[in-house]
């Protein structure tokens, strides 16, 4: 079955539309810092405005534990969202109570209300299947359809996301209609060449799309803290720098598999090593094999990769008809290494083709070092959801929509 969009729903004007977006944003003391998801929801939201629907938008924010906590408040992001939409957003202070039932009766066509945090309630994660029904019954009766665009949770059966969708009819908002499309490109018949790059900290939480992309892929290239790993399955000594020792001979079954199957899996070649972890840090350029040889010896700490891998990184992505990148380089946060990050950046905006930027912290490194988000193909929402997506898991939030 495809995916239910919202032309499946028919004239919406003058009723009352729930929107599951996405809205959990970065706060600092009440400021959001990164308002790109946000922004992402504005198409759907001016094309339900312009038919004359009564928005009543929802979202989640942090992880208040199922009761309110104001540092978790949705009021900023109501705030911004009327900045973005050019028009008073009515903001409801609590979720399913009388505050959200008068915000809701007030709203005229083409109105917009914002309720409080969905996670203020514990009815939106609750594992319990009848208490999460509940929750959903009760936010059922502020509309009259949903329109699920929060790919940032898709992969979650959560309330608002899974049961509500069961419960009014409802269909998927222009951004998971974008999602959906662009990764469904990335595996299944991607132009080629096509690469991968990985980075972030973990080789744990990149196992299930590395297991799943591997045979469907021309390159593989390795950076972040997950690459200290593969340098030590190739028997390299590593310093202090981050290493799961669990996953060596996981790595090394990738390794092996990436040959017999011709795919070709890239290492850095040079890495920066630092004194300590720290942007006032000493540190030092040295091959990947020599990390211990520095003045700082066993207790060197790799922060990002060296300035010859981001060349050549760089350019096996230029030379890419399709790249997916997901994870940083480096501690992009930290000035003195996020020249690799940066550096892979700056190559996915020269691709003559598709370039996806995976979510999570490369979306907010591209923003941070200064980025465009129309500089690439498409800068992803849910990086969670994007890796499932991407590991051929079954996403509840699209399934519930018809995606099969």
């Amino acid at each position: 079955m495809a995916l239910r969009t919202l032309d499946s729903l028919g004239s919406l004007a003058g009723k009352r539309v729930i929107v599951r977006a996405d809205l959990n944003v970065p706060l600092q003391d009440g400021i959001i810092t990164d308002d790109g998801r946000v922004r992402a929801t504005l198409p759907t939201l001016n094309a339900l405005i312009n038919q004359g629907a009564r928005v009543v938008v929802c979202s989640h924010l942090g992880r208040p534990d199922g009761a309110p906590d104001p540092k978790y408040s949705l009021e900023p992001v109501a705030q911004r969202l009327s900045e973005l939409l050019g028009k008073p957003v009515a903001f409801a202070r609590d979720t399913v109570g009388e505050s959200a039932r008068e915000a809701v009766a007030a709203l005229e066509d083409g109105d917009v209300a914002i309720i409080e945090n969905l996670r203020f309630n514990p009815g939106e994660t609750a594992k319990d299947d009848a208490t999460r029904r509940a929750f959903a019954e009760e936010l059922a009766t502020l509309g009259d359809v949903l329109v699920s665009d929060g790919f940032g949770v898709v992969h979650r059966k959560q309330a608002s996301v899974y049961d509500l969708a069961e419960i009014l009819p409802s269909a998927a908002g222009f951004l998971i209609e974008k999602e959906v499309d662009v990764l469904d490109r990335l595996t299944e018949n991607p132009e080629r060449p096509y690469t991968v790059v990985l980075g972030g900290s973990k080789v744990s939480d990149k196992l299930g799309v590395i297991d799943h992309l591997l045979p469907r892929v021309d390159r593989l290239l390795i950076g972040g803290g997950m690459l200290f790993t593969f340098l030590a399955a190739h028997g390299h000594k590593v310093g202090s720098s981050l290493l799961e020792a669990d996953q060596l001979d996981t790595v090394r079954d990738y390794m092996r598999r990436a040959q017999e199957s011709g795919v070709e899996l890239v290492l850095p070649t040079d890495v920066v090593v630092a004194s300590k972890f720290g942007a006032d840090a000493e540190h030092v350029v040295t091959s990947a094999d020599g990390i211990e040889d520095t003045a700082f010896g066993a207790s060197g700490l790799g922060l990002d990769i060296g300035p010859e891998t981001a060349e050549r990184f760089a350019a096996l992505v230029r030379d890419s008809k399709t790249v997916f990148w997901n994870g940083p380089m480096g501690v992009f946060e930290l000035a003195p290494f996020a020249a690799g990050t940066k550096a892979v950046a700056q190559a996915l905006t020269q691709v003559d083709g598709l370039s996806v930027v995976g979510g999570g912290d490369s979306a907010a490194a591209v923003r941070q070092l200064g980025f465009a988000d129309d500089a690439f193909g498409h800068i992803s929402t849910g990086g969670g959801a994007s890796l499932e997506f991407l590991e051929g898991k079954k996403l509840p939030g699209l399934e519930v929509l018809g995606w099969q």
